[in-house]
């Protein structure tokens, strides 16, 4: 009898955590609404871990996938403790080429603070998995050629100098994502790439992610869990 199909991993997306009195693009939770969501796991039996665990696991089954884009400095003061609390891993994908910058990208909001070199090497240090989030946040499917490979290959290269480990992880500056760009992440040898929705593309590099917010209380997670789970097809590959 065939072994039955493990329905796709549940990877969640968050990005910063702090104070979001101003928070037009709703990518904020506070701490304590983090602390709560992630207790919420627990609760259920379920634990967070980086995305190569999850993959790499032999059984995905109890396990979520637990993301942080951009690396927002305060991931540092508030994610990490809130991870440590519950014995949880995560993915923190970072933007090498805006180290100790600001999310000049998003031109509404207040400017939040970037991980410096010391910083990402203090949340590897501590068993963050650190993946690449691009260079600069560029959406790679209007990125010409030489843009597109730059973001891709040579943010890779900074990462693993930086922190002395491989990276295996890209993620999708927008969730924006396409088949050029997609050849591009397998042509510059990462092992998956997380992606918001990927549409048709079936892939471990275009990989699919709930977003979590400040307004996802119990019941919002169980219902985004549950319904992550009917709607999604396995993904080839993993």
């Amino acid at each position: 009898m065939a072994a039955p199909i493990e329905s796709t991993p549940w990877i969640a997306m968050y990005h910063s955590v702090g104070d979001r009195s101003d928070d037009p693009y709703r990518v904020t939770v506070t701490p304590d609404r983090l602390d709560g969501q992630l207790a919420w796991l627990r609760r259920r039996g379920l634990r967070g871990v980086s995305v190569s665990d999850l993959l790499a696991a032999p059984s995905r089954k109890g396990l979520v996938g637990l993301t942080f884009d951009d690396g927002y400095a305060d991931f540092l003061d508030h994610a990490l403790p809130a991870l440590r609390s519950h014995g949880f891993g995560a993915t923190l994908f970072v933007l090498p080429g805006l180290l100790g910058g600001d999310n000049a990208w998003d031109p509404l909001g207040p400017r939040k603070p970037l991980l410096s070199a010391g910083g990402i090497r203090e949340a590897a240090e501590a068993g963050i998995e650190i993946g690449s989030h691009g260079l600069t946040h560029v959406d790679l499917t209007t990125a010409d050629d030489v843009l597109l490979k730059s973001e891709v290959v040579e943010s890779r290269a900074v990462l693993e100098e930086l922190t002395g480990a491989p990276v295996e992880g890209f993620c999708y500056p927008y969730g924006s994502l396409d088949r050029r760009a997609v050849d591009t992440v397998r042509d510059a040898g990462y092992a998956y790439a997380c992606a918001i929705d990927p549409g048709s593309i079936d892939s471990p590099l275009a990989l699919p992610r709930v977003h979590i917010g400040q307004s996802d209380t119990a019941v919002r997670l169980f219902l985004k869990y549950r319904l992550h789970r009917l709607r999604r097809r396995p993904v080839e590959g993993i």
